[in-house]
């Protein structure tokens, strides 16, 4: 039988909307007070195998700041969590809201606080910190925890990173700068974690694509970025393409200055960048930039994605809830079938709202990138759709 369209499916009478908004109204008042249920099957596994539970609801924590500075962003993300649930459940399934606070304290007292109350996944938390006090508790209880950070070193140990990792966007853009028959790569980028694991994820793509090792210029932050370009240009005297690690004017003057010089000395390198220039109209402006290519999320199950969710919540949601919607859907997939979130995806990439994602049982995360152009006109263009994770060019 066809399935009904989400938002005008019902459960137990009530349509998403006013489910969440009785379930939303409790969770700004009282983060911590009792959950209401929406509804899935089946028993779940943590870190080891476990014996089944008492009959009754199988729980997912979601730990997200629903106070303090950050509490609008919890809050949407948790939007999003309920979303998730109400598309996948059947019976039997539990999504508890816990707050964070924002801090890797409370984000642990919390993630405790859910294990102790039966939580047999955790469902964030938020950032690095926060995923970095709450892994030992969750990992010593065998508890898996699907976190919204997109620090790659905090996967592993029972710990999936479900947000785009700097390594993730540069495979992608140097597999299809190399496809195009770019074989020497430059990075010009911040001497910051962020610079840091572009340099190691531009390394690692070079060497599996079997090509030169990549020129690498990590410049202090608050240098200039014609220094920067200058810096990165004296690593080496050629390149084919140069990622950038900048955005906003930084990135533009740094490519101004970059194509400048390589033109005076008659190259012509392809101009490469992150995610983060997806929602950077202002890089248009630049010529220089104009046709440089990034990875990003699927543009077409991003629109889904915020199409419904305007019409649940009557407000355009924050991209990382994209990340909540993907981590609640797979920890009830995972709690429905009985198998760790790394199984959960095995049979296939899932459907995520920023294209698909697959998690491997390591802790590691595929997600199917899109290529994006810089155009001058405004909105960035796709110039490839997303493969599927794991597959030629991902």
């Amino acid at each position: 039988m066809p399935r009904t369209p989400w938002r005008r499916r019902r459960l137990g009478g009530a349509t998403l909307g006013a489910l969440v908004g009785a379930v939303l109204g409790l969770a700004a008042c009282a983060p911590q007070a009792p959950r209401p249920s929406f509804i899935g099957v089946a028993p779940p596994i943590g870190g080891q195998p476990v014996l089944p539970g008492p009959v009754g609801p199988q729980r997912a924590a979601m730990l997200l700041p629903l106070t303090g500075p950050q509490a609008p962003l919890g809050q949407a993300m948790l939007n999003a969590g309920y979303m998730a649930l109400f598309d996948e459940s059947q019976s039997g399934i539990e999504l508890a809201p816990r707050d964070t606070g924002g801090t890797p304290a409370g984000a642990q007292a919390a993630a405790r606080a859910a294990i102790a109350d039966g939580a047999r996944i955790l469902v964030g938390p938020l950032t690095s910190a926060e995923v970095a006090a709450v892994s030992g508790p969750a990992r010593d209880a065998g508890v898996p925890v699907l976190a919204f950070t997109n620090d790659q070193q905090r996967a592993g140990g029972g710990t999936w990173v479900l947000g785009i990792t700097p390594e993730q966007q540069v495979r992608r853009v140097v597999a299809a700068a190399a496809a195009q028959g770019a074989q020497q790569f430059a990075l010009g980028a911040p001497d910051n974690d962020f610079g840091r694991a572009l340099a190691a994820g531009l390394r690692g793509a070079t060497a599996d694509l079997g090509l030169p090792p990549p020129r690498i210029a990590l410049h202090p932050a608050n240098a200039e970025p014609s220094m920067a370009a200058s810096g990165a240009r004296a690593s080496g005297a050629r390149a084919d393409a140069v990622l950038i690690g900048e955005t906003g004017e930084r990135a533009r003057r740094f490519a101004a200055t970059w194509m400048s010089e390589a033109q005076s000395n008659g190259q012509q390198p392809r101009l490469l960048g992150t995610a983060l220039w997806l929602n950077d109209t202002s890089l248009g402006r630049e010529p220089a930039l104009e046709g440089a290519w990034f990875a990003g999320p699927d543009g077409r199950a991003r629109a889904r994605f915020e199409a419904r969710y305007r019409d649940a919540f009557r407000e355009t949601p924050p991209r990382i809830a994209a990340t909540a919607y993907d981590a609640a859907a797979i920890a009830t997939r995972a709690l429905r079938s009985g198998a760790l979130p790394g199984q959960a995806t095995t049979g296939g990439a899932f459907a995520g709202a920023d294209g698909p994602v697959l998690l491997l049982p390591d802790g590691r995360t595929q997600r199917g990138l899109a290529i994006y152009a810089v155009s001058t006109g405004g909105e960035p263009q796709i110039v490839e759709q997303a493969p599927a994770p794991g597959g030629p060019g991902s």
